[in-house]
């Protein structure tokens, strides 16, 4: 008897070691391609510990803000966890499945249609940098004149009218012909009343452009690294004026001066943002200003690139 007992307790106590290493693994940030009715959408995954046993996290789908896992479930190295909806009360969760095999996750996920996609992960890459950058020289990337420089990612509204860069409707977005690595940007924008847009940074990362003078700071207002880093102080002027960004980006290390207040120094952005154009965040990216979510206007679009 007492043989069997300590072989359940031995049993029960590699179950355990096991589960633990499963959890140890699965912890981190992961880059995600959720394929879906034949494209690709990149998506991000954090996961990591809450006390001993417990694992938690957060989760970017394609588009959307990084929203929080309240528990990922592990049984040896399967898990499982379901995100509730974020736009409408009446929409349905989103369930995933998924293990580790070996560096990658593979799963599945039940969207909000009711529809089963696969997905696959990679760790993300760390981007850290181990001396500080020098500086090449300003690049304008905008003539003033045309469009030359920059293309549209679906049917073209952005027109330029006395040297503004304009979206004078919700649209398409506008990507640069240039990438970049680590670069500090100047750039100068106008909103009309309850508009909304961004900047993004590599085509990943966006810093919000938004209608929110008088507001508190929030992770999804003027300023803030959409979803994850909220800006110190609200700095938005009214609507009708015409602001400024001087964003410095090193590796995942972001600095903000809103009209010339700084209100992000130096922080870490975790993972790419909802309407990122991909994940790859080893590559040079470009510059992306969102132009779906109503009128905007840019001008003097200066970035100076690291060597």
């Amino acid at each position: 008897m007492k043989i069997y007992s300590r072989f359940v307790l031995m049993l029960l106590l590699v179950m355990v070691i096991t589960a633990l290493q499963a959890q140890h693994k699965l912890e981190g940030r992961w880059n995600l391609l959720i394929e879906k009715d034949g494209t690709q959408l990149p998506s991000w995954l954090e996961i990591e510990h809450s006390g001993h046993k417990t694992l938690v996290g957060r989760f970017v789908y394609a588009f959307g803000s990084a929203r929080p896992v309240a528990v990922v479930n592990v049984v040896n190295e399967k898990f499982n966890f379901s995100i509730p909806p974020q736009w409408e009360p009446g929409d349905r969760n989103m369930d995933f499945e998924g293990e580790l095999t070996g560096e990658t996750l593979k799963g599945t996920m039940v969207y909000t249609d009711g529809k089963k996609y696969t997905w696959t992960g990679t760790r993300a890459p760390l981007l850290k940098r181990t001396t500080e950058p020098a500086w090449g020289q300003p690049i304008t990337l905008f003539n003033g004149k045309d469009l030359k420089g920059w293309k549209a990612m679906g049917p073209n509204q952005w027109i330029v009218e006395n040297g503004i860069l304009r979206s004078l409707k919700s649209g398409s977005n506008l990507v640069s012909e240039q990438t970049f690595t680590d670069f500090k940007l100047h750039v100068e924008f106008r909103y009309e009343k309850g508009s909304n847009s961004g900047v993004y940074l590599r085509g990943r990362y966006e810093v919000q452009i938004e209608d929110d003078k008088g507001k508190e700071p929030w992770k999804g207002y003027l300023g803030a690294v959409y979803g994850f880093l909220t800006p110190s102080v609200m700095a938005a002027k009214d609507a009708g004026e015409w602001q400024t960004y001087d964003i410095t980006l090193v590796g995942r290390m972001i600095t903000v001066v809103a009209n010339g207040i700084t209100i992000i120094s130096n922080q870490e952005i975790p993972g790419i943002t909802g309407g990122a154009i991909d994940n790859k965040e080893n590559e040079p990216g470009p510059l992306m200003f969102q132009g779906d979510h109503g009128p905007i206007d840019f001008r003097n679009i200066v970035i100076t690139p690291a060597k």
